[in-house]
């Protein structure tokens, strides 16, 4: 393939044209959340604070009820990186986001009453590193 030195001013006409709409391309995520098996939304909080992942968890829950997802699979890791464990003062489980974030959506009574359960992952979805959330129909 031979590069041309300067681009024709219908060339870069064509290219921005085709930035702003680039049709042939594949959208691998969006096309996984159309397909979702029962309108699942996922979200990875790898690298949130526990402060941070509180407030992320409950914006992800009234934007899944609002759009009426029936699941939310809620990605936290497994906690074996932590460096909780340096710090006499945090809890070894509850400094870990797999453990604190379904502590936090129960004792919320806001967030409570969407929910039907909170339980562990299926292996496929991530396991003992992933929490699925089984929200009401409202």
């Amino acid at each position: 393939m031979v590069k041309k030195k300067d681009l024709s001013l219908e060339d870069k006409k064509a290219w921005e044209d085709y930035i702003k709409n680039p049709s042939d391309l594949y959208d691998k995520d969006e096309r996984n959340q159309n397909k979702n098996k029962k309108g699942r939304f996922k979200f990875d909080l790898h690298g949130f604070t526990l402060d941070s992942a509180n407030k992320k968890v409950k914006e992800i829950l009234h934007f899944c009820i609002d759009n009426k997802y029936k699941e939310l699979l809620l990605v936290t890791g497994k906690g074996i990186h932590s460096t909780i464990n340096k710090d006499a003062y945090i809890s070894k489980d509850f400094g870990k986001l797999k453990f604190s974030v379904p502590e936090f959506i129960r004792s919320d009574l806001e967030l409570n009453k969407f929910i039907i359960s909170i339980n562990e992952a299926d292996i496929k979805d991530g396991g003992k590193g992933a929490i699925l959330i089984k929200l009401k129909n409202l």
